[in-house]
């Protein structure tokens, strides 16, 4: 069966070198994504947190860091939540690829009392 990915959202996520590094990122680990209006840097902020990390990362808002065929932080930033959350999909050396999580995604996850979504 083919999966069709059209409604799926994917991001980039990086800047992990600036907390923890790339280590704690697992392949299908939960990011809760929260947005920064008042960053310094870029209006459009949204940091990644991991349960046991706490802020990790952010999502790539450039040109130059966003991988083809996701979206930067400017493009969802009015998708998404004020807090919002994403899962892991693929890692490499300088960036993740991240899904962000439908409510009825974060439903079925939160159901599990020991699921990531519950303790971030």
């Amino acid at each position: 069966m083919d999966y069709d990915y059209s409604d799926d959202i994917f991001i980039t996520v990086n800047g992990f070198n600036m907390f923890h590094g790339i280590k704690p990122f697992k392949l299908d680990s939960i990011l809760k994504l929260k947005k920064e209006p008042n960053n310094d840097y870029d209006s459009e902020a949204i940091a990644v947190e991991l349960r046991y990390a706490g802020k990790s990362a952010y999502i790539a808002n450039s040109v130059k860091t966003v991988i083809k065929g996701t979206m930067s932080a400017g493009r969802i930033y009015d998708k998404i939540l004020d807090e919002d959350y994403a899962q892991v999909k693929f890692i490499s050396t300088n960036a993740i690829i991240a899904k962000i999580l439908t409510s009825d995604e974060i439903i079925v996850l939160s159901k599990n009392p020991n699921s990531d979504i519950n303790h971030i």
